[in-house]
């Protein structure tokens, strides 16, 4: 009976550090970012081998080598025109979810506020974003202020409706014990209400940090000679697809680190995890 407990339990152990001797050999399969960069490299390589294989004309899809040329040879035209969106895409950022906060902690405030204007916010984010970019350009000028309030726009109602959920995350237990204490209502918010809504708004952060970028690069498709929106339309009617693929590329990369940013700021800012959230 000894006899068999012991091989019952040698055998998990043995296949076990199998494994563990196979993740030894190769080092590079612990690390947490090897998987996407060899999906992202064996999809480069598929991309490469079909646009060559068929025979693919460059003006319909180009080839990822020819995209790594304009980055090269055109990369000034890139750089000039990733500036501005850059700039629009930040600003929109921090207005929209400023505005969303502070409207959040009114709302959380006065149930009065909230019903009233609560639905006009949703009915706001029901128009498309295409659709309002047209009315901000005659009333603001093609200059960067229609575009950065573009951006804001996209980024102010998923922040809003977070915030207000985060702000009203709070058990009632604690209410209780803060008014037991006398706490006023800028006490509890800043000592209470603030702390529960932060999972929350990095939540909507994380989608507004990437949808800032589209409303930056949707605001320069209307009316703009700037930026990496008219640079998207420029190459798109002249049938330079390379240069397209390449712009698109570039302000996807910015969505990207923009997202990364506000990962790693969560990261620092929030040392601990709700249950109820995470």
């Amino acid at each position: 009976m000894t006899t068999a407990g012991i091989d019952s339990n040698s055998a998990p152990t043995a296949s076990r550090a199998g494994r563990e001797a196979r993740i030894e050999r190769a080092p590079f399969l612990r690390h947490r970012h090897a998987p996407p960069i060899f999906a992202a490299t064996g999809m480069l390589a598929l991309w490469q081998l079909v646009v060559t294989g068929f025979g693919v004309p460059s003006y319909i899809a180009p080839s990822p080598v020819q995209v790594l040329q304009v980055f090269v040879e055109e990369g000034e035209i890139l750089w000039i025109n990733f500036w501005p969106t850059l700039f629009e895409a930040v600003a929109g950022f921090a207005l929209g979810n400023s505005i969303a906060v502070v409207l959040a902690v009114w709302f959380v405030h006065n149930r009065l506020a909230e019903r009233a204007f609560y639905p006009i916010a949703v009915f706001i984010n029901t128009i498309p974003i295409i659709a309002i970019a047209p009315i901000l350009v005659l009333m603001l000028g093609n200059g960067y202020a229609p575009k950065i309030v573009i951006a804001a726009l996209i980024c102010f109602f998923p922040t809003l409706v977070n915030m207000v959920r985060g702000l009203k995350a709070v058990s009632p237990q604690m209410l209780e014990l803060m008014r037991v204490l006398s706490a006023s209502d800028r006490e509890i918010l800043w000592k209470i209400r603030l702390q529960s809504s932060l999972p929350f708004l990095f939540a909507a952060l994380k989608i507004a940090s990437t949808t800032c970028v589209i409303g930056a690069i949707v605001g320069e498709w209307i009316g703009s000679n700037y930026g990496l929106g008219s640079l998207i339309i420029e190459a798109t009617y002249n049938f330079r697809a390379p240069l397209l693929y390449a712009t698109v590329i570039l302000g996807a990369g910015l969505a990207v680190a923009f997202f990364v940013i506000t990962t790693l700021l969560e990261r620092r800012i929030l040392k601990w995890k709700p249950g109820a959230v995470y």
